[in-house]
Parts: structure tokens; sequence; C-alpha cells
């Protein structure tokens, strides 16, 4: 027999962000993890791919989390809940690099930490498995390396896959350029990357398991230590 949690996780699987958004407003602010786990994944790709830290990335995706909401009221709706959210994320990111560049000089060189996770996946032997690591890690390398103004572009269209109105609104600007930049952006990389990377693009830039747990609860920590059972409402 179902239990009652497991009839409303099924039903709140199929609401839109908006409809959560809405609960979340009207005080069931437990549903904000629905949307949490919905767009870790591109949340920490896109602050990855700003910051290239995974450590900075984590932090910046809990403090969009939080800032986002504390200014739920500002949803209006102009835009999909996830571009606004998005857009919040950059923000944050873009603000700690300018941070970062003030206070370090960088050196050229990186600790990737923990970035790589790769996904058990009993169907592939360990021969498949290294094969798809190696491209996966072709790939963000060779996104990480782009110029900054097409970097993000690139992640967002091109490995996301969201639509060139949502990115254009994530990322505060026009249609025409988010066009230009991901055709420059893609001009910079190499015409056999892509082709031999393929359908492995999607599975770049990982975020998952023990992390996504990690982030998730660190947050609604967070929230509770705001002191208010909703989020402020206009």
């Amino acid at each position: 027999m179902e239990t009652a949690a497991t009839l409303e996780k099924a039903k709140t699987e199929g609401w839109t962000d908006e409809e959560v958004v809405e609960r979340v407003k009207a005080g069931d602010t437990a549903l904000y993890e629905i949307v949490m786990r919905r767009y870790n994944q591109r949340l920490y790709r896109v602050a990855r791919t700003i910051l290239h830290d995974d450590a900075e990335a984590e932090d910046v995706m809990q403090d969009a989390y939080v800032r986002a909401y504390e200014h739920l009221h500002q949803f209006a709706g102009r835009s999909p809940f996830s571009a606004w959210l998005t857009r919040i994320a950059v923000n944050e990111a873009l603000a700690r690099l300018r941070t970062r560049n003030r206070t370090e000089q960088l050196d050229g060189s990186e600790q990737d930490g923990e970035l790589f996770m790769t996904m058990a996946e009993p169907s592939l032997d360990a021969e498949q498995r290294a094969s798809r690591a190696e491209l996966s890690q072709l790939l963000e390398d060779a996104v990480l390396g782009l110029p900054e103004q097409f970097r993000t572009v690139v992640m967002l269209r091109g490995i996301e896959e969201l639509s060139t109105s949502e990115t254009a609104a994530a990322l505060d600007l026009s249609e025409e350029n988010v066009k230009v930049r991901l055709h420059r952006g893609r001009a910079l990389l190499r015409a056999g990357l892509f082709a031999r990377v393929g359908a492995e693009a999607a599975n770049a830039f990982p975020f998952m398991g023990v992390r996504c747990d990690r982030v998730v609860h660190s947050v609604l920590l967070r929230l509770a230590d705001l002191g208010s059972d909703k989020p402020h409402i206009h």
C-alpha cells in the first residue's frame, strides 16, 4: 500500500515549476526541494563553466537557491522560472569571479578536485566506461577552454539544450547575440571534437548522488535559519 508521502511525490513530479513556486509562496516551503533537484545539474554546470572550480560552483548554487527563495515574490512569470533561476546563478558566479580576479593573481593552473564523476552503468564494460569517461573529459576541457563570452552560451545551448530564447533570458542577452556567440563558440571547437563525442555531450559535467544531496541539505538548513516559514511576499 502506497504511503501518503509516495502519493504526494507522484503528484508533485508532474507539476510545472510555476505551480511548485506558487505552493512555496503559499507556505508549503518543503516543496522547494523539488525545484532544487530539478536544476542542481544545470546550475552546477553553468557555475562550474564560469568559475572552473568545483567547491565554488557548489557555493554559488547554494547562494543562488537562497537568493531565489528570498525573492520569489519578484518572479513575475514573464520568462520561465528555470531561466530566472539560472540568471541568478550566473550573476552569483560572475560576482564571485570578479571578486576573485580582484584579489588573486591567476597563474593558469587549476585544481579540478572531483570534477569528473562517472555514473556506474552495468551495461558498459570497463573499456567502454573508460572510453566514455575520456570523451566526456575531452568535451569538458574543450568547453572550459573557450573564451568567457562564448563558454556559457555553448554550455546552455549545446549541452543543457536550452532554446535560444531561454538562453537569452538566462544570460540577459538578445536572441541574436546568443546565436552569434553560439556560432562563434562552436567554430572555436575543432569540428572533429563534437563529431567524436556525439551523444556523450549530455553526460559531461555530471552532478549527481552525494553531491546533489549535499547541496539540497545545505540549502534547506540555510532556509530554516532565515527564521521565516515562507518567503516574503509583497
